[in-house]
């Protein structure tokens, strides 16, 4: 295994974990729980490891939740969707606006409508078809809107550069 490799697993595994400790600080919405870490971490993730290493830690972050009961099954379609669409646009693009449009576009959206199916037919819950595209993108907007200005204090100091060095 190649250390970059090693160095995506490790930074991919302990945003994970970060998002999984602060779990408790999600804000219920409608139908749903909503999770602004979760984006925060998933636009982190997709800036610094590209689309797959970020759909990877959205993926144990909601198992992880789901098995200690803070999470739900929805988190699943949100996240992950968000994570890679922000690493795949923040990858071809170079632009962080671009990653967080990614992230909101790919939660807010597409994971919005992902989990209607989850929603009826795994969860056996009635729900409108777009029942979960609001509380989703009310946190993948705050979520974002915390990366990009966590990111730009980071670029702004220079140490945006120097993590992205030590990530590739």
């Amino acid at each position: 295994m190649k250390t970059t490799q090693i160095k995506k697993m490790a930074l991919a595994s302990l945003l994970a974990a970060v998002a999984v400790v602060l779990s408790p600080l999600s804000i219920p919405v409608g139908a749903s729980k909503c999770f602004p870490i979760q984006h925060l971490v998933n636009v982190i993730a997709g800036v610094f490891l590209g689309p797959w290493y970020a759909m990877g830690s959205a993926f144990i972050t909601s198992l992880i939740r789901n098995i200690m009961g803070t999470g739900s099954l929805l988190a699943f379609p949100g996240s992950m969707c968000g994570a890679f669409l922000c690493g795949l646009l923040f990858s071809k693009t170079k632009n962080l606006i671009a990653g967080c449009l990614g992230e909101v576009i790919g939660t807010g959206i597409i994971g919005g409508l992902l989990a209607y199916p989850v929603a009826t037919m795994i969860m056996g819950k009635e729900a409108a078809l777009f029942a979960y595209v609001m509380p989703f993108l009310t946190a993948t907007m705050v979520g974002s809107f915390m990366a990009l200005l966590l990111i730009g204090i980071l670029d702004k100091s220079g140490a945006f550069r120097m993590l992205q060095k030590m990530v590739n």
